[in-house]
């Protein structure tokens, strides 16, 4: 397992059946299901994000104690701009609240924030507490929390594609040498292992436009689970199925039959 785990952290895995040296380093999580768990219980919409909120704090509670390297949350899309603006001014708000209230638990509990997406078309007030959060969060090498915000995948192709581009213009990279790992490097998350899981809740059978460059090899777990319903126990139970996957990136297992050829 490739994240700063300790005895503690080994023994509580074994104690749930896990292999410590199978964990995924990095998690990604596709949060839905707020608006209808809320409309499941005649609420407002804000009802369902409020509650969504509580348990993205015991989902990233839970991860940091598991170990988990690096753990991303699809928290607002480039789309979800278009959502009415009451909406977007309570997504903001309580994206504020966030920042601001679980400054200190990030600190007790080794945790960086970073930002992946367009932070400069957050409101000034959220994008000012988030910068404070990152800076002060920049030395935490327990876990790395990455919130998706204003976050598309497409935009975020587009403009790495961009910044090579201009790169290749001024003669300071040859066309010859673009490799995907010069693309990967130019993006949000450059630096950073790819998921080796994505969760999705509330049923939905798709990406969303989220992380489809890193996604190529990443194994996807979907429950029906809305998200505020989503649990720690839950999460273990992804987990647990997530180690008994065989996991080839496009190569043939390596085990043979007993005649010796490859199965």
């Amino acid at each position: 397992m490739k994240s700063d785990s300790n005895a503690p952290v080994t023994q509580e895995l074994e104690k749930l059946g896990l292999n410590p040296d199978a964990m995924p380093v990095h998690v990604a999580m596709i949060m839905d299901g707020n608006g209808r768990w809320a409309k499941k219980r005649v609420m407002n919409r804000t009802k369902g994000h409020e509650k969504g909120t509580e348990t993205v704090r015991q989902i990233v509670k839970a991860c940091r104690e598991l170990g988990i390297s690096y753990l991303t949350l699809y928290a607002f899309s480039t789309e979800n701009w278009a959502r009415p603006k009451a909406e977007v001014k309570a997504l903001m708000a309580l994206l504020k609240r966030f920042l601001v209230g679980e400054r200190e638990e990030m600190g007790k509990n080794a945790i960086r924030l970073n930002i992946l997406g367009q932070i400069e078309r957050l409101p000034d007030d959220v994008r000012q507490e988030a910068v404070t959060t990152i800076n002060q969060t920049r030395g935490n090498r327990g876990m790395t929390l990455n919130l998706a915000l204003s976050y598309g995948s497409r935009e975020e192709i587009t403009q790495a594609a961009k910044v090579i581009a201009r790169k290749v213009k001024a003669g300071a990279l040859d066309p010859e040498n673009i490799t995907d790992e010069t693309i990967s490097s130019h993006l949000y998350t450059g630096g950073m292992p790819d998921p080796d899981l994505i969760i999705r809740t509330s049923g939905e059978f798709r990406l969303s436009n989220f992380m489809m460059w890193q996604a190529a090899y990443a194994e996807l777990a979907i429950t029906d689970t809305l998200w505020p319903d989503f649990s720690r126990d839950e999460l273990i139970t992804i987990l647990t199925d997530f180690q008994k996957r065989d996991r080839r990136f496009g190569k043939v297992t390596c085990s043979t039959s007993n005649d010796g050829s490859p199965q």
